[in-house]
């Protein structure tokens, strides 16, 4: 299959929408010969920060010598930003090549109820295929939502981490931390000690403690076993197995640090032991992050970030003074999906900026400008509505 077939074929499995249940992924990933076996895998739930704990556990990985590979999403320009290898989108080719041995294993399934797989499902059996037949070795994988009934959830022996909870998607994962860190964690089998939790709140970290101790887990915590500190683009991380001490750090944002942690933690869960530090900071010089505090332009400065919950954007307003240092006047060109808690979202946001310029993104589910400012109103900030992202932007 060409790259351009695979992107069609991905592209309008979208109408089948998203469906909860590992049924189909076991069913397809046995029809291709069980691909996710074929490596070892760090399996990364959480809230948020898991793209770029994916990232960052991937590049230590290969900074130790096996090839690595991370799965992310979503994508932010294609959809081969999803698989990568060596810290690398996939090349054309393999992208067009996984997703059609996935296409004709899918359309060979026999499915109770007429029943088909999922775009996501698709999407992560083909970089389970992507990996194995690259020679891929070591994975890091990120779930896509919640952990227990997640396609991701089909990886034997993986250790898991887990980067954080808070309240998102409580439609589906429950309306409480507790029920939220059960779903989560249920990716983790009874009684492991293969298990990062990165920073939590304390809500949460009561929620993930009583869910440890009724599944018997033994996590390496954060604040405990693990830490992170230091300025600028240096760090020091402290685990059970080694002090990092002097690594660079490109991505912006003092959360990231906690990501690092965390996936470095992570890392020598999969290879067993601890890092070598030169290889390492090698490695974490060449990592970027796109669209977190991804600087895009200098006249004016021009930020793009995707924080989409409460958490996300609090951690975003946060580091962002740390990023525009003194210039101002600091306006936000903001789109929000109807479904996030808006009025949360920019109440933490306003903290941080002087004008919200409310607007609109081509996803269906985009909230109405008119509505995110009047809620930028109330929390005090002055916002005006371009309902165009580019004239936003202008």
């Amino acid at each position: 299959m060409t790259g351009a077939a695979a992107r069609a074929w991905i592209a309008g499995l979208d109408i089948l929408g998203m469906r909860f249940g590992l049924e189909r992924i076991r069913a397809l990933l046995a029809t291709l010969g069980h691909p996710e076996r074929s490596g070892r895998a760090l399996h990364i739930v959480g809230t948020n920060g898991k793209s770029s704990s994916a990232r960052l556990a991937a590049a230590a990985l290969g900074s130790q010598g096996p090839r690595a590979g991370a799965y992310l999403s979503p994508h932010i320009v294609d959809w081969t930003e999803r698989i990568q290898i060596g810290g690398a989108p996939v090349s054309e080719e393999r992208f067009g090549a996984a997703v059609g041995a996935v296409h004709r294993a899918a359309a060979g399934l026999d499915l109770p109820g007429g029943d088909a797989v999922t775009q996501f499902e698709a999407l992560t059996a083909a970089a389970f295929v992507a990996f194995r037949d690259a020679g891929v070795e070591a994975w890091a994988i990120e779930a896509g939502l919640g952990g227990r009934y997640d396609a991701t959830n089909v990886l034997p022996g993986a250790a898991v981490a887990l980067t954080n909870v808070a309240l998102e998607h409580t439609d589906l994962l429950g309306d409480t931390e507790a029920a939220i860190a059960a779903e989560k964690l249920a990716v983790c089998p009874d009684g492991s000690d293969r298990l990062v939790v990165g920073p939590l709140t304390p809500a949460a970290r009561d929620a993930v403690t009583a869910e440890c101790a009724r599944r018997r887990l033994r996590p390496i915590r954060h604040g405990a076993e693990l830490w992170a500190s230091g300025q600028g683009d240096r760090v020091r991380v402290v685990t059970p197995l080694r002090a990092y001490d002097d690594l660079p750090l490109a991505v912006r944002g003092a959360f990231q640090r906690d990501n690092l942690a965390v996936a470095l933690a992570g890392a020598e869960l999969v290879l067993g032991g601890p890092l070598d530090p030169g290889p390492l900071r090698d490695a974490l010089r060449a990592v970027r992050i796109p669209g977190r505090l991804e600087v895009v332009a200098g006249e004016p400065l021009t930020v793009l970030d995707g924080a989409h919950n409460p958490a996300g954007m609090e951690a975003m307003a946060a580091s962002l003074p740390g990023v525009v240092g003194d210039r101002r006047p600091v306006a936000a060109v903001v789109s929000v999906l109807g479904d996030k808690d808006a009025a949360a979202m920019t109440r933490r946001l306003s903290r941080a900026v002087g004008l919200v310029v409310a607007t609109r993104s081509s996803h269906a589910r985009a909230a109405s400008p008119e509505r995110l400012a009047e809620l930028a109103r109330a929390a005090g900030t002055p916002a005006r509505v371009a309902p165009e992202p580019a004239a936003a932007l202008a």
